[in-house]
């Protein structure tokens, strides 16, 4: 009998293993595809094959002949912003599944601790009040604020001891204080063409992202993604409640403090990269939950592949719903994520 049991064991994963190689190939074919459109879009409209034969050229693998200002155009330009969108849109909703997890509120998402509205108050004072110079000052104060704005709400919420109740309403304290100090220091510091410039870079924009841009968020989201699926099984005892966990032999206190560590590092890198994007991380954990299921172990990569394929689409459509113009990337994501938030209210109230 237990002859049978140790054959049939292997012989029963093997097809869940081709089947799951066979998912994550099609699932970066689908991320490439959508990549390669997306550089194929604008207002000089470039072949798939083109971009192909560019980054092959690049990557020394072919040689074609190519025209110049295609191959400057796509490897210059618009190939570092898709693959740039990817990786933000894939960390975003990694970060708010595992916020959705951590708080056990199907509302939660990314910025419930304040991280954007203190990213926006530290780029706001780079821009209006002069500090530093040029792109890397801006992102650098907004990376400072969003752990100012992360540190303010572990204070708050009494740090890894505080529950998932006391977290959120710290969040909204944290968002509301540092919301009214971006207010405030544009309202008294700058003038008409700054707010402006200001209020774009707010609602989220991957016009000025480039090569090494892509470096630092591949780097960060790559690496949270990995450190994510090690708490795997840990976040699926949290599913149950902090007690539940912790009679499971989970320490609360100490992972708690490494996720939202790590929810922290991701969130405040895009936001100080991009501008603040919303309701990615809301959304899409909830698309991939309804997929694969509530376990984390295929959740959180799903929420990586979806999360890349809505935002590049997302980033698409922000330069092509009005000609000529290109929106900012939040508008976008706004107009999918309200009507989404409202079905989830409705939802959870007939639940109630």
């Amino acid at each position: 009998m237990s002859t049978t049991v140790s054959v049939s064991q292997p012989a029963e994963r093997l097809p869940r293993l081709v089947w799951g190689a066979g998912l994550l190939l099609g699932s970066l074919l689908a991320i490439g595809l959508v990549v390669g459109i997306s550089v194929g879009i604008g207002d000089m409209p470039i072949p798939l094959s083109t971009t192909y034969a560019v980054i092959t050229n690049k990557l020394g693998w072919t040689s074609f002949e190519l025209n110049r200002i295609h191959a400057a155009i796509v490897w210059d330009y618009r190939l570092s912003r898709s693959l740039v969108a990817a990786f933000c849109g894939a960390g975003l909703a990694l970060a708010g599944a595992i916020m959705q997890s951590m708080l056990r509120n199907p509302l939660a998402e990314p910025y419930v601790l304040g991280i954007s509205a203190g990213a926006s108050t530290g780029a706001v004072l780079i821009v209006m009040l002069g500090l530093g110079a040029g792109a890397v000052s801006l992102s650098m104060g907004a990376f400072v604020g969003a752990f100012a704005a992360f540190l303010f709400v572990a204070l708050l919420s009494n740090g890894a001891r505080g529950g998932a109740d006391r977290t959120i309403l710290a969040g909204v304290a944290a968002s509301q204080l540092f919301n009214a100090a971006t207010s405030y220091i544009v309202t008294t510091a700058g003038n008409a063409q700054q707010a402006r410039d200001v209020m774009f870079w707010l609602l989220g924009s991957f016009g000025g992202v480039r090569w090494p841009d892509l470096f630092l968020v591949s780097v960060v989201v790559g690496l949270g993604l990995v450190a994510c699926l090690c708490y795997a099984r840990v976040l699926d005892a949290f599913a149950f409640g902090d007690e539940a966990a912790a009679s499971l032999g989970v320490n609360v206190a100490q992972t708690r403090i490494v996720l939202f560590a790590l929810t922290a590092v991701m969130t405040a890198t895009i936001v100080s990269m991009v501008g603040t994007i919303g309701f990615v991380g809301l959304v899409v954990p909830h698309a991939a939950r309804f997929v694969v299921g509530p376990r984390h172990a295929r959740l959180l990569p799903a929420c990586a592949i979806v999360g890349a394929i809505f935002m590049v689409v997302a980033d698409i459509a922000s330069r092509v719903l009005i000609p000529q113009q290109s929106l900012p990337i939040g508008v976008v994501t706004a107009l999918v994520g309200v009507p989404f938030f409202a079905v989830i209210l409705y939802r959870l109230q007939r639940a109630s």
